[in-house]
């Protein structure tokens, strides 16, 4: 009589859902990757494309892969404070800005943290100096994470609140009124 082989059923195993990030218009977030503790972001539900405020856009290669080379301002109407930055290029994208004109620009992927949680996400660089916010999320960035309450701002504490690590030393060295 052969053996007969009992199998058992193969249970997948399904992750907690994640409840959503409850988020102010406006909100401090860190770009740890690139040294920042704290930047001002405005979540913008109406624009598609996530947008970082960056200088000096240079591409180059770098072990056959395109990375870009930028300049960072985190601190809104004040660019002596300067973050020079390195990224692998995901490639160029034509964005259509506020006023309707269509630019194309460089896209990276950077890791943001808002409320305790870290997500990747992908961003335009482009000059913003003349918006009011160094960076914009908009809602493919928001997507299954953050749900806005635009009557509210600044949910997630101050930029001193989420400021942690070394990064945000050299920050708040800088002076900038609180």
């Amino acid at each position: 009589m052969a053996d007969k082989v009992r199998t058992v059923k193969k249970i997948k195993k399904r992750r907690p859902k994640r409840q959503p990030v409850v988020a102010g218009w406006r909100e401090w977030v860190a770009l740890p990757v690139f040294g920042v503790a704290s930047l001002k972001v405005k979540l913008d539900t109406g624009a598609r494309t996530s947008a970082l405020h960056a200088w000096d856009i240079h591409p180059f290669e770098r072990d056959g892969v395109l990375w870009v080379r930028f300049t960072l301002h985190p601190l809104q109407r004040n660019n002596s404070v300067r973050i020079p930055c390195e990224a692998p290029l995901v490639g160029k994208r034509a964005v259509r800005s506020t006023s309707g004109k269509s630019e194309t620009r460089f896209v990276i992927r950077t890791t943001v943290l808002l409320g305790g949680q870290e997500r990747k996400i992908e961003v335009t660089l482009t000059n913003r100096d003349q918006m009011g916010f160094r960076m914009l999320l908009g809602r493919t960035a928001m997507r299954r994470w953050i749900v806005v309450d635009p009557a509210r701002s600044f949910l997630h504490g101050s930029r001193i609140d989420i400021a942690n690590g070394p990064s945000a030393d050299t920050l708040l060295k800088i002076g900038e009124p609180q």
